[in-house]
């Protein structure tokens, strides 16, 4: 945590140590006997647990875990937390008590514009409103139809994304970069049929930049998420920076609506249309149709690309995996230069990389933290108090030695001819998109696109590493930016093996 900010705390604790003695110890001695929390670590006078979660959080937390056990509670500052860090509890949370536990824990910086009242990710999972979007991005956007008809200009834009990688063969590229920049033109030709461009122009980077910027003021720490008391002063500026970006991509929205709602404008079959349908019946509002867009273009690049870029490096780093990925590749596609979806049930082995690549590093490694609507849910057998935020450490659930041998190992094998799959059935070890109500209802796009976007790139290129760097030596520490990101960027060295 930034020293400024360390300060501030520091003034805040002396200032409110008595008000804590008073209010806060008092009320917790009222009602023990009434909760009966998980153990976790002592918690500070006002700060809570603060210092103990320093470094990467999902890191940290797993620490915690470790000690005091796969459920535990710890405080932030006035916030109470319930962490789950283990496949039973994190069952307890997404199916046995999901209708209590379905809302979201909001950060102050979310409520920037309005913006968490209109958004799928942070409505509650008993909103109306919440209920429809789902419905709408289930049924158009994510079904088999809606997948089978927006499959050739995503196969398409795949293709593209390979013409500009060919025009870099030989040189390092940085490969999270360069698929994120084809993703940009994968996501906006499914959602509202425009390309956005590579990130050589102005308008890719500075989308970019927007989504980056955003992720960062969600991770950081935020005094008015701390203590909610004091989130009308917005003392770090995270709420006002943020609602400068929401309409900064706003912005860039609203012409591509005022020109599909133009008089006599063209329909293009894409889901905007299907957006603006429902708006000219009065069911969405064109700020909901905007919020809708934001998170659906940043849910289906940013998290995306980083699964590519992820399991590129564990493949790089696994030169044996790399051999039999390129083997499956040659046997189902020989002379075939550009694979397609169809393709993708043939690639067994590619797809069991790919899930293992995701259990090591998932795209959401804390998931979207969640928060109890009412009393009642019980989270491996400890009570779960109305308006506590409930966190799932995916990372530790994923990692957990209890449910998997060598669980830091990459081992695509062990997804070989089990039944396990993206998604969630009765075995929470593995969710990379999450479970229950709040599952990601893009796995079915994103599953497709990532695999496709994987067997391109390994069959239409080799790919080497820099000069004089070896598979050992590819960096695979993370950091958390509510995705997880690489410390390093992966760079890379593709070679053209089509002409």
């Amino acid at each position: 945590m930034e020293a400024p900010y360390m300060l501030w705390l520091v003034y805040i604790s002396l200032a409110s140590y008595v008000l804590y003695k008073v209010f806060v110890v008092g009320k917790n001695i009222a009602t023990k006997s009434r909760t009966r929390l998980p153990p976790g670590p002592t918690p500070l006078p006002l700060l809570g647990n603060i210092f103990d979660v320093q470094g990467e959080l999902h890191q940290a937390l797993a620490r915690l875990a470790g000690v005091h056990g796969p459920i535990m509670s710890i405080k932030l500052g006035a916030t109470t937390a319930i962490v789950a860090s283990s496949a039973a509890c994190a069952r307890d949370v997404l199916q046995k008590y999901d209708h209590l536990l379905a809302a979201r824990s909001i950060s102050d910086a979310a409520r920037a514009m309005g913006n968490h009242d209109r958004s799928i990710i942070w409505l509650p999972g008993s909103s109306p409103l919440w209920k429809r979007l789902r419905a709408v991005s289930t049924n158009h956007l994510f079904s088999a139809h809606g997948l089978d008809a927006g499959r050739a200009v995503r196969e398409a834009k795949v293709r593209e994304l390979l013409g500009c990688i060919r025009g870099h063969a030989g040189e390092s590229v940085e490969v999270g970069r360069v698929v994120l920049s084809g993703l940009f033109n994968v996501v906006s030709n499914v959602l509202f049929s425009e390309d956005v461009g590579d990130l050589s122009s102005g308008r890719a980077q500075e989308l970019e930049t927007l989504i980056d910027d955003m992720l960062v003021e969600f991770a950081k720490p935020n005094l008015s998420d701390l203590f909610p008391a004091l989130s009308v002063f917005d003392l770090q500026g995270r709420r006002r920076r943020t609602a400068e970006r929401v309409r900064r991509f706003f912005d860039f929205f609203d012409p591509i609506i005022a020109r599909r709602m133009k008089a006599g404008g063209e329909k293009k079959a894409d889901f905007l249309d299907v957006l603006l349908q429902l708006h000219s019946v009065d069911q969405l509002s064109i700020e909901i149709i905007k919020s809708f867009l934001l998170d659906l273009f940043i849910a289906g690049t940013e998290t995306n690309s980083l699964s590519v870029e992820w399991t590129m490096a564990e493949l790089l780093r696994h030169p044996a995996a790399m051999s039999k990925v390129r083997a499956e590749l040659q046997q189902v596609l020989g002379s075939k230069q550009y694979p397609d979806e169809s393709d993708i049930g043939r690639l067994p082995y590619l797809r069991a990389v790919l899930m293992e690549s995701m259990r090591l590093h998932p795209p959401s490694p804390l998931l979207m933290p969640h928060e109890a609507m009412a009393e009642g849910a019980e989270v491996g057998g400890f009570a779960v108090p109305k308006g506590a935020m409930v966190i799932i450490n995916l990372c530790a659930v994923m990692r957990d030695p209890a449910a998997w041998t060598q669980p830091d190992e990459f081992v695509p094998e062990r997804f070989i001819g089990v039944d396990m799959d993206f998604r969630v059935k009765d075995r929470f070890e593995f969710m990379p998109f999450g479970a229950g109500r709040r599952a990601c209802p893009g796995m079915p796009m994103a599953t497709r696109v990532v695999t496709l976007i994987l067997a391109s790139l390994l069959h239409r290129f080799q790919w080497r590493l820099p000069e004089g760097m070896k598979p050992s030596e590819v960096d695979v520490r993370d950091r958390y930016r509510t995705s997880l990101n690489m410390v390093t960027p992966l760079k890379a060295v593709p070679v053209t093996l089509f002409s």
